[in-house]
């Protein structure tokens, strides 16, 4: 155990995951987690191609701010946006695969 863990226990506090925290079910935290990976991906193939944020959301048909959203993971992003932007961005399903394995 960690000596920063160690003092705030000592002071009464609680330390945990997120998970135990929120209450998360496993299913929920594998769909966050999926979500962040799908996210930086998209980041990742938009940076190897030289693409703004605000170029790439003119290439899909959005906003730069919806961008910065699917980026980060953020919930109010479907799965389906990212997975087509990331189809936008040249990402095969064998890629798409890996990112879901």
């Amino acid at each position: 155990m960690g000596t920063k863990r160690k003092s705030l226990e000592s002071k009464g506090f609680k330390v945990g995951s997120a998970q135990e925290f929120l209450n998360l079910s496993p299913e929920e935290v594998n769909y966050i987690e999926l979500k962040i990976a799908l996210g930086k991906k998209l980041q990742a193939y938009r940076k190897a191609k030289r693409f703004t944020q605000t170029e790439f959301a003119r290439r899909i048909k959005s906003s730069q701010s919806r961008v910065a959203k699917m980026e980060s993971g953020d919930p109010s992003v479907s799965i389906d946006l990212m997975v087509r932007s990331l189809f936008a961005l040249g990402a095969s399903q064998k890629q798409l695969e890996k990112i879901v394995a």
